[in-house]
């Protein structure tokens, strides 16, 4: 019997093209990462500021005015005279609008947190800069740390972290995932060493191995407040005597703890010549007046602030960028808010 006849094949289909991998969206402005990420102190401070002088410039608009700078935690003293400042001006200048009142408001906190210099400093001589970190436990200190390690990696810098802050059983350990995620050397000793050691064994490891950053956490809390200035006083005598002035020397303030922050930075101050705040957690608190407030109150640039919780959010400050965030959206400028400035808000 004869075999049936073969079917004819169907013509294979024609191979698929391989998709061609996806372009990374350009990154982001300073402007645009502030607008993002600053939604919930927007919505605290700038939409308030803005629908009061939606309703024209009067007597009440000032008083409230000054109430909404008090609940954003410029603080009384700083604020009275702001609003003082702004009312003389507004006569002077024939202001009748609130825009223009608005416009003004915007141009005085820009010059309250103008300040010559919010450099980080690196040793002039390109031998190895010294950068000592301080902050009460739970700030966010270690993890800023780590941010600015990655930072300065990814610039090209060798960078060596000392573990100095032996008194927190999980400091050391913490500053090691950053170091093994930065790319930076971590030098350490057990639970209960003496910091100052652990920070001038930092020192000689980074100088032998011509290191471009040395990076110092410290202590941010021991049994009182005496016993972790003195610790924090030696810790920066031994690297002096060693490297000679530490670069930088930056104490580490948590936005949301607001006036309360103020206090903690105070205590700081009497141990150690602060030279610039990192202040972390701004884009979690509705209370954005902080900044002036820290700018007043203790004459120490912020230099750095947190965006968020990625590796890429310690930003520089940018008091411009800063200013144009808290009243972008409200302002009615443009802008709309997308997801993530509504993902900001939230958190």
């Amino acid at each position: 019997m004869p075999a049936p006849p073969e079917e004819p094949t169907a013509p294979a289909a024609p191979a698929e093209a391989p998709a061609l991998p996806a372009e990374p969206p350009p990154p982001l402005t300073t402007r645009e990462r502030f607008r993002r990420r600053l939604g919930r102190a927007r919505t605290g401070m700038g939409t308030t500021v803005v629908g009061i002088f939606r309703r024209g410039v009067s007597d009440e608009a000032w008083d409230e005015l000054e109430e909404s700078l008090i609940a954003a935690d410029v603080g009384v003293e700083a604020t009275l005279e702001i609003v003082a400042g702004l009312r003389a001006r507004a006569k002077e200048e024939g202001v009748r609008t609130g825009e223009e009142a608005l416009a003004l408001l915007k141009e005085v906190l820009r010059l309250e947190l103008s300040v010559a210099d919010r450099t980080l400093h690196r040793c002039a001589d390109g031998a190895t800069s010294v950068w000592l970190v301080t902050g009460v436990n739970g700030t966010g200190k270690t993890t800023s740390i780590g941010k600015l390690a990655a930072r300065s990696v990814r610039h090209g810098d060798r960078v060596v972290l000392a573990a100095a802050d032996t008194f927190r059983a999980a400091a050391a350990e913490q500053l090691e995932l950053w170091g093994e995620r930065a790319g930076a050397r971590v030098v350490r000793q057990g639970p209960g060493a003496d910091p100052a050691a652990v920070a001038f064994d930092g020192w000689q490891a980074a100088s032998a191995a011509g290191a471009d950053l040395l990076v110092v956490d410290t202590a941010g809390r021991l049994q009182n407040k005496t016993a972790l200035m003195a610790e924090l006083s030696k810790v920066k005598r031994v690297l002096e005597r060693e490297a000679g002035p530490c670069d930088e020397v930056l104490l580490v303030l948590d936005a949301t703890t607001g006036q309360n922050g103020l206090a903690q930075a105070k205590a700081f101050l009497e141990a150690v010549d602060v030279t610039g705040i990192v202040l972390t957690k701004l884009d979690g608190t509705a209370k954005g007046g902080i900044v002036v407030a820290i700018q007043r109150q203790l004459g120490i640039p912020v230099k750095l602030v947190g965006l968020g919780e990625d590796v890429d959010d310690l930003a520089d400050f940018d008091p411009d960028a800063f200013v144009d965030a808290l009243f972008a959206t409200a302002a009615g400028d443009g802008d709309t808010p997308d997801a993530e400035d509504r993902a900001a808000g939230e958190r």
